[in-house]
């Protein structure tokens, strides 16, 4: 039983870390397009947002781990 919960948590956060990046990378594709001289800012602040975005899936993975081996 804990195995099937761990499995669907970390579907959950693996689709939640696929969308979040998705919308991360296209709204700073967008704000390059209208400004370009902010382009540099953006991508900063784009792998930040990246790198919040997927920790998600990583605590969710620790999680699904301590699930399982209870």
């Amino acid at each position: 039983m804990g195995a099937i919960a761990a499995g669907i948590a970390m579907a959950g956060a693996a689709i939640g870390g696929g969308v979040g990046d998705g919308i991360v990378i296209s709204k700073m594709l967008e704000g390059m397009a209208r400004q370009p001289e902010l382009s540099g800012q953006l991508r900063i602040n784009m792998f930040i947002g990246v790198g919040l975005v997927e920790a998600m899936p990583i605590i969710a993975f620790v999680v699904s781990l301590l699930v399982m081996n209870k």
